[in-house]
This record gives C-alpha cells, structure tokens and sequence, in this order.
C-alpha cells in the first residue's frame, strides 16, 4: 500500500480546520453526515460546536451521533437529544441521533476473528459520505481516542457499543459490563467496526483529528482529568489509520513533559493494536507523509 498523506498545521483555529479539510482535494457527494463527539455532561475538554461550524457549516452537513452503553446523560434518545441541546449542538446544526428509533442495522463483516457484523443506527444508511472530526486524546478504555474510535464505537448503535465491549457475546446494556472483552479482543473488535463504515462510505470519507484539551480521559468521561501536555495541531487524511498514526507519533516525539502520562495511558491500554489491527484488516496503513501546512 502506498503511504497516505496526512496533512498537519500546528495552528489551531476553526478556520483552519475547514483549510485543512480543503487540502483533501475531496467532494463528499450527496447528504452529508459529519461524526463529532458530543460530550458527556461535566465533561470540559470536548471541543464545542462552534469550534467546527466553518467547516460544518460550508459542506451542509447534518451532525451525527449514537447513544452510550453506560449510565450517563447520552444512554438514551431522549436524554441525549437535551444535552445535545443544552451543549449547543442542535443551536447552530441539524443533529441526527442515528439510532434514535428501531431496528438498528447490521453491517457484515468479512474475515473478522471476533465479529460477524457491526451493529449501527438504521440512519447511518441515509448519508452518501461522511466526514469524521476527532478530538485526539487519551480514553480510559482504549488507551486513545482518534478517527478509529468515531468509526467503531461513535457510530455503533448503542446495542452495536454492547456488541464491541463484549466480543460479540451481547448487545444488552443491562449485562455488557459484566461481559467485557479481554482487551485485545476489545480492540480488534473495534478495528474489525471501523472497516465496516469505511467500507459502507468507500471513497466518499475524510477524517480530521484535533489534537487539543489532551487528556489521559475521553469526552464520554463525566469527570476527566484536565489536559496533560500543550496543544499540537490539527491533521487531515483520507486514511483513518494513518491519521490515527501520525497522531500517536506527535505525542512520542514531543518534548512536552506531560506527553509521558498520555503515553502511559496508550501503552498500558495497548492502544496502537486498534491500529495494527486495522492494517491485518487492509483498510489503512501505518505509513504516511506527514505535510505541514
């Protein structure tokens, strides 16, 4: 496989994410459905939605989003709808909660170790392409969060996220948490997630990745630590393993002393087998060429 091209500017301002988007070279056809992360209520380092309106706003896309699988403020349509209200989301954008309403829809997918199919909301099916915008961070449960991330668990439905945590072993809420997956289990199933939206969007899908507010915890943490090391920059790509990778390296190469703790989250999460798992799965690569702008 060829290296992909990942585009980086240490700036980070909402109009240069839309500057970067426009590096891509790419027309995402038809209804568009841009994936954010909405953020847990309490949580203070998700980027707010005015951060991304440039880019949003220039390519009419409709926001996106799933319900969790744990406890929490975003578990439900109804729950999620108000703080995507109370967060500004549905203010300034036309939000979709994509499995607001039954049945979900499974994808298949092929030559997985764990999963058969990737369980996501029923409107997932009505977009043509798809935009990703990711706040690179730390997760307490996948060692980092990145494009990889908002493919397989931001997209799942939430009886999809059940079926990822588990290995395949359930899609209930009530019971996931008593069945969690051994952690490279819980990771492959992530990667063999991804591929199934890449796949359902071929050609038709970028990936930005913020790396800012970067703590050791996600957006869905309700208390999270405050950001351990200073802000980087924004990447671009049409490869989300790539991206994903190039986001990693930043972080190791950086002098910043707090990049040890974010490091030590990843490492001890196992977090680059999300990665390695994606390219067993041929859907992106690890090497790239890293473009400033």
């Amino acid at each position: 496989m060829e290296k992909a091209k990942v585009y980086f500017s240490k700036e980070i301002s909402p109009e240069k994410v839309l500057e970067m988007y426009k590096k891509l070279g790419i027309n995402l056809p038809g209804k568009l459905a841009v994936k954010v992360h909405s953020g847990e209520e309490g949580n203070q380092n998700f980027l707010r939605p005015e951060f991304w309106k440039p880019v949003i706003d220039d390519l009419k896309g409709t926001v996106v989003e799933c319900n969790t699988a744990y406890p929490g403020t975003r578990n439900t349509t109804k729950k999620h709808t108000k703080l995507m209200e109370k967060h500004g989301w549905s203010k300034v954008f036309d939000v979709d909660i994509m499995d607001s309403e039954g049945p979900d829809v499974d994808l298949p997918i092929e030559n997985g170790k764990h999963l058969k199919n990737n369980r996501v909301g029923k409107h997932l099916l009505d977009y043509d392409s798809l935009l990703v915008l990711s706040h690179f961070k730390g997760h307490p449960m996948g060692g980092y969060g990145g494009a990889l991330k908002q493919l397989s668990i931001g997209c799942a439905s939430s009886a999809g996220k059940c079926w990822i945590h588990s290995g395949g072993r359930t899609h209930r809420q009530v019971v996931v948490w008593m069945m969690t997956a051994p952690q490279e289990v819980f990771l492959e199933c992530m990667a063999e997630a991804a591929g199934t939206v890449v796949k359902q969007f071929e050609g038709k899908c970028a990936f930005i990745n913020v790396m800012c507010n970067m703590s050791v915890d996600c957006d869905c943490c309700a208390v999270a630590e405050d950001p351990c090391m200073k802000d980087i920059g924004i990447l671009a790509s049409l490869d989300p393993v790539a991206i994903d990778q190039a986001c990693v390296d930043l972080v190791y190469k950086s002098k910043d002393p707090g990049r040890d703790h974010l490091i030590q989250r990843i490492e001890s999460r196992k977090g680059i087998h999300t990665i390695e798992a994606a390219v067993a799965l041929g859907y992106g690569t690890r090497e790239y060429e890293l473009i400033e702008v």
